[in-house]
């Protein structure tokens, strides 16, 4: 016990310094962007004078160091900052882009696992076999098959083409009143990670069957299915766990070529939009959001790898 509360502490200390590191680096990237806010506040063909006015009224001709104090401070707070193009609390916009993006994630995470995970066995049991061969073929062939041509292509086919589904989320209002626009995107969504999933799952699945402990705990006469999916499953799913904490970070931070080609509302067109307006503070906002998600999701899945394969090694 004491040596799982030393993991965990040095864990939970990795993850305040990934954290201060995500801060910092934000900050210098932003920084290091082309034009800023008074720019394109001012408009086209700006008076020199007009930018310089604007950028006092903004803050931006205060040092780097004192903005990145205050900013820092505010964090601390709950404070994201305000935009500099509208005034209203970076908060706001996080919270207006979080709901589309999360229910695409909750609904794409809620397939991955068990299709993931399915195929994977599936795959392990036959291995081999017809069904082992047909799996990991078209596993490959969709995983090679970019988000955005995907996309477009299911767009071609059944939206426009059969008319089954809405092309984009434009017009219907909220989405979970209208369920059929979040069925292409999902499906674009859930296309590679189910690829990746159910390929690690089968080759942990293959190599746990294959381990001592296995033909051990057959020679005992445990039943085969036990020896599947109390035994072996569990050493399988490590590595998996890791591929799904990276698969659910990626959703979460918005997947910007799917929330554009569907027009929803999401983290990824907030994120695009205050880049194209020079929205520092909601550009700051938003990465912090999606550091502190990267560094939150390897810290549960470390701790479930960590609880699934104790020896294994958590390598994240």
């Amino acid at each position: 016990m004491n040596g799982l509360r030393s993991w965990i502490a040095r864990r939970l200390l990795l993850g305040v310094v990934q954290t201060a590191a995500v801060v910092l680096l934000v900050f210098a990237l932003t920084e290091a962007l082309p034009g800023d806010a008074a720019v394109a506040f001012a408009g086209d063909q700006p008076d020199p004078q007009r930018i310089a006015a604007v950028r006092e009224a903004m803050g931006l001709d205060r040092p780097a160091h004192q903005r990145l104090a205050d900013w820092v401070l505010g964090l601390l707070h709950g404070d994201f900052g305000t935009s500099l193009t509208s005034g209203r609390p970076v908060a706001g916009f996080l919270a207006d882009g979080f709901g589309p993006t999360l229910l695409l994630a909750a609904v794409t995470v809620l397939l991955l696992v068990p299709v993931g995970v399915g195929l994977g066995v599936l795959a392990a049991r036959h291995v081999g076999r017809f069904t082992d061969r047909l799996i990991s073929s078209a596993t490959l062939g969709v995983y090679a098959v970019p988000e955005f041509a995907l996309g477009v292509l299911l767009v071609s086919v059944f939206a426009l083409r059969l008319g089954w589904f809405p092309p984009t989320a434009v017009g219907y209002g909220g989405l979970l009143a209208h369920p059929a626009v979040l069925v292409l995107p999902v499906l674009v969504l859930l296309a590679r990670p189910v690829c990746s999933l159910a390929r690690l799952v089968r080759a942990g699945m293959i190599e746990a069957l294959a381990a001592p402990y296995t033909a051990h705990a057959e020679r005992y006469g445990i039943p085969g299915a036990r020896v599947r999916y109390a035994h072996a499953l569990p050493n399988a799913l490590a590595p998996a766990t890791q591929q799904l904490a990276r698969t659910v970070d990626w959703l979460l931070c918005g997947v910007i070529v799917v929330e554009a080609l569907y027009v929803i509302p999401g983290l990824g067109t907030v994120l695009m939009n205050a880049v194209a307006d020079r929205d520092i503070p909601v550009v700051q906002g938003l990465a912090v959001v999606f550091g502190l998600a990267t560094v939150v999701l390897n810290l549960g899945a470390d701790l479930v790898t960590h609880r699934l394969a104790p020896r294994s090694g958590v390598a994240a």
